[in-house]
Parts: structure tokens; sequence; C-alpha cells
């Protein structure tokens, strides 16, 4: 009889550890944060500073995992597919999110289904900017020495139907200017191709230029936000220009998980972001960089995602261009 109550207890204390064990993280496993991007760009680099702050506020190592092509589609059907116990995670952007089901017919996954929204982690205003070989400084000039050129002006992109080539191609229609889209794997590559002469212009986030255009290594022509930049006032909008009131485009960073994922462990990655977004520390490296930290909640980024999706599906019908 002593023996079976021995028994029991020790079965009871394994069943207590294993549900303990079940429902703490691997502090041994990293958490991986996937950024559908090549190094070098704007979303590589907000990845970076986050990552230290973020492993110090979930107590597990948070390492950057780029996973670029596709225009982000690959880095997202990785993190799809990947387990949903808050170690992979997606630190998303509009193409492989909001614009990818409006400019392609058929895709491996659906970002509004097997995705959940966790916070919008910042916004990046999108630049114009030009190699200085090529003589433009203002928006007038820049759209006059366009149409002087038989064969238009090559812009750079972080991809093909990203929310930078969107907006591209409505500057295109709208002014009547040729730019002639080419497509990179990422901000960073497109960035450095116009620093060193091979393409003339690049339509990228603010984040991976703003170090060039200080250095005068790049021209900034104009951003596509509605109000200037606040460390960057002497760039003019392109609203701003005649004729192109309510032009407008601009560049988001997201967290996104697997669907699946518990909410328990959604609200623990929303407390972590939000309260790393908070730090002052972060903040300022942030806006060196050329974002603006958000960290809003679940439920305002949902409805951001939602309002963005019918925003640039009507800018992709400006643009002329089909769904391939």
């Amino acid at each position: 009889m002593r023996r079976m109550k021995l028994f029991a207890i020790l079965l009871s204390a394994l069943s207590l550890a294993g549900s303990n064990a079940a429902g703490q993280s691997n502090p041994s496993k990293n958490v991986s944060l996937v950024v559908p991007f090549a190094p070098g760009g704007g979303h590589d680099s907000m990845a970076r500073i986050l990552s230290g702050p973020l492993s110090e506020a979930l107590g597990q190592t948070v390492i950057v995992e780029n996973k670029p092509g596709a225009n982000g589609m690959v880095g997202a059907d990785y993190t799809v597919r990947a387990k949903p116990d808050g170690m992979t995670i997606l630190f998303a952007s509009p193409a492989e999110i909001v614009i990818a089901p409006t400019v392609y017919k058929t895709m491996r996954y659906d970002p509004f289904k097997d995705l959940v929204p966790v916070t919008l982690a910042g916004t990046t205003p999108i630049a114009i900017v030009a190699n200085p070989s090529l003589g433009v400084r203002t928006f007038a000039e820049l759209i006059a020495k366009a149409k002087s050129e038989k064969d238009g002006l090559a812009y750079g992109t972080p991809g093909e139907g990203s929310s930078q080539h969107l907006a591209g191609a409505w500057l295109s229609q709208l002014t009547g200017a040729k730019f002639v889209h080419v497509p990179y794997k990422g901000a960073g590559p497109a960035t450095n191709d116009v620093v060193a002469g091979h393409t003339p212009l690049a339509i990228v986030g603010m984040a991976p230029v703003l170090p060039f255009i200080r250095s005068g290594k790049l021209v900034a022509v104009a951003v596509t936000s509605h109000d200037r930049v606040m460390w960057a006032k002497d760039v003019p909008t392109v609203s701003e220009q005649p004729g192109m009131a309510g032009f407008e485009a601009w560049h988001w960073e997201g967290v996104m998980v697997p669907k699946g994922t518990p909410a328990e462990i959604v609200q623990k990655l929303h407390a972590a972001f939000a309260s790393v977004l908070q730090r002052p520390d972060v903040r300022g490296q942030l806006q060196e960089l050329g974002v603006d930290p958000v960290g809003n909640s679940t439920a305002e980024f949902t409805a951001f995602l939602a309002a963005d999706r019918d925003r640039f599906a009507k800018m992709f019908t400006y643009t002329g261009l089909k769904p391939e």
C-alpha cells in the first residue's frame, strides 16, 4: 500500500513537471525573427536593432534570419510553415502581406488567414533618391530628365509588387514620365547599386538611404509621405508638387506569427515588442534610422492591415498593371 502511494505521488509529480514544461518556452532554443529581404536594407537594420532588447525581454536569444525572395513571399511562406509556438516570427512588410494578394492570382499562403497579427512595429516614409551624377536635385528636374530620356529612367526597389514599385508606377502614370522598374531582393542591394552608379534612381524606405543622403552620396529628391519627415524637413513631399496632391505611399514593419499560435504566446510577444519599442534608447536608434516606432495593439494592427490592403489595391489600379 505504501509503495502504491509513493508511486502515485511520483506520477503526480512527473505529470506536474511535464505540464509546467509544456507551458513554458524552451530557453535553450533561439527565437527566429524572419526578415523576408536581403541583409542591409531598412527592414534588416530595424530587426537587428530590436533583436538584442527583445532577447532581454523574452529571456531567449532572438536571431535575425534573412529569407529573401519573391518580394517577401519566401520569408512569409517559411514562417507560415513553421511550428506555431512563438519561436518563428515574421518581420512583415506591405509587399508580402497587403500587396501580394492583389498583384498575384495565386499564392502559397493567405496572409490574412495563415498569419496572426501581433503589432505594427514601425512606419518608414519612402524616399526617391538619385545618384548625384544624374544631375537632378528637385522633383521638377527629375520629371524633366525622365521625359528627356528616350528609354526613360530606371529605378530600383526592394522587389516586384512592393509598395515602392507601386509608388513608382503610380508616379509614372500621373506625371507622364517613363520610369523603368528594376526589382532587387531588398532595399540594401537597390540602394548600393544607386550609390555605385549602376542604377540612376531608387525608390526605397528612408531607413537604408538616410546615411547616404547625409554623406552626400545620394540626392534626396522627395519623400512620398503626406507630410515632410521631421528628421529631413528640407526634403519636399511628392504631394507638394503641382498636380500631385493626394499622392501618398509609405512602408511599414509589422510582427506576425503562424496561424495556430496560442493566444497567450501572442500576448507575450506583443508585450515584449511593445515594451522594447517604448525604450528611449531603442526609439532613438530607430528614429536615427528613419523609422517611426509604433507598437500598437493587436486589434489596431489588424484594422490597419485591412485598411492598407484596400489602399494598395486602389493604388494598383492606378498603375495600369495586371495581376500576374
